[in-house]
């Protein structure tokens, strides 16, 4: 069992990156640095001081108000912060301290950022996806294989079928309707994603996003009680797929494997 004083010093580290996550999910959407200048109020343009900025308490001590000006922070802020640091602590549980945990964390970090930006505005910044699928695929070395050329091909096939699923997925659509489907950002994020998990990942993560999204998207229409199409930002669930993945996919395809 994994002592409590090693987990709580991880913690704080996935809040920290969490709260760098939260500003790369506000900035890059409108092409601001996510460096320069510090964290500032959005209203009345004050520096949020060092005190002020420490993740999920200050935004508890602050009751979610800005010092100076009261004007209400996003609960979305400590939210993040909190996935981000649990998702650290999972990873470590999972795979302890090695290049395993890193590669994975920093993975999931970019799927965060994904999320939420893909919520928000429905686009998927190439500032992410695309020098993540290089980036990713060499990481991808770093995981456990039976030799250098299995992750090649494992990761190879990834990146293809990742990235030619949705595009062909989006083609017969496009041909069929002659309206735009599947968005160009999705198949670039599927493709960086098969860079790091491969092509079973990928098919785990096609079927997983196609499932929940599905659902989701029969829920909001009956909600709505009206007969009309929602457009549904796909970003997150294959998000979503992939994580799930990261943590339970082998157990989750032995267990179906068992079952047929």
């Amino acid at each position: 069992m994994t002592p409590l004083i090693f987990l709580i010093p991880v913690f704080i580290f996935g809040l920290c990156i969490g709260s760098f996550l939260n500003v790369c999910i506000y900035r890059l959407p409108i092409s601001k640095s996510i460096l320069f200048p510090g964290s500032m109020c959005s209203r009345c343009g004050t520096p949020v001081k060092f005190y002020d900025n420490i993740p999920v308490l200050s935004y508890i001590l602050l009751r979610g108000k800005c010092r100076n000006c009261g004007i209400p922070f996003s609960f979305r802020y400590p939210m993040v912060e909190a996935i981000t640091g649990l998702m650290a602590v999972s990873l470590f549980l999972k795979y302890g301290l090695s290049p395993e945990s890193l590669v994975y964390f920093v993975f999931i970090c970019c799927l965060l950022v994904i999320t939420f930006i893909d919520m928000d505005h429905q686009i998927i910044p190439d500032v992410i996806s695309l020098p993540g699928i290089p980036i990713f695929f060499i990481a991808s070395f770093a995981l456990p294989s039976a030799s250098l050329m299995d992750t090649l091909v494992n990761s190879g096939l990834g990146i293809l079928i990742g990235g030619g699923s949705l595009l062909t997925v989006g083609l017969l659509y496009t041909l069929l309707t002659k309206k735009e489907g599947m968005g160009g950002g999705d198949i670039k994020l599927l493709a960086m994603m098969g860079g790091l998990i491969g092509w079973k990942g990928i098919l785990f993560t096609i079927f997983i996003s196609s499932a929940v999204g599905s659902i989701i998207g029969i829920v909001l229409m009956l909600r709505m009680k009206k007969d009309m199409k929602l457009a549904i930002p796909f970003g997150p669930f294959l998000s979503i797929g992939a994580m799930t993945y990261i943590f339970f996919g082998q157990k989750l395809i032995s267990w179906y494997l068992n079952i047929l």
